[in-house]
């Protein structure tokens, strides 16, 4: 937070090609993950939207771990990495612009719009570890 665009947000709009947002108050969550695809050779949706991933890459039936999920809230989506799931079942989720800052955040598995997994790519048959996280309260 405060009055200065975060460079680190503003590299993560260039890393998905959209240069012309020069503002850390839009939405960054699909900044964030595209960042991190793009950064590990993966191309992302290259899209400001989290529903943009709901038709990137293939689908999945359900979660694993490292997935992207991608979520329902008021007023747009939101979407993130699934890293693990706390002891009653919420999915924890490695995401940006998730209390304004990158985080791992319980969310209820009833907002979830779909699971994807970039296409050529194995999926990851590790099992999802149960952990603790705080409820996210705040995303965008």
């Amino acid at each position: 937070k405060g009055a200065e665009h975060s460079p680190e947000i503003l590299g993560m709009w260039r890393a998905i090609k959209r240069r012309g947002i020069q503002s850390d108050e839009v939405p960054w969550c699909a900044a964030f993950v595209g960042a991190c695809l793009e950064r590990a050779g993966i191309r992302s949706s290259r899209f400001e939207s989290a529903a943009s991933y709901l038709t990137w890459g293939m689908r999945l039936d359900g979660p694993c771990h490292g997935c992207i999920v991608i979520f329902s809230r008021n007023g747009g989506g939101h979407v993130g990495f699934v890293v693990g799931l706390d002891p009653d079942g919420r999915l924890l989720v490695l995401g940006g612009n998730q209390g304004d800052e990158v985080s791992v955040k319980a969310f209820p598995r009833d907002r979830v719009t779909g699971y994807r997994w970039p296409v050529d790519v194995a999926i990851n048959s590790q099992p999802l570890e149960i952990a603790r996280a705080d409820m996210s309260r705040s995303e965008a």
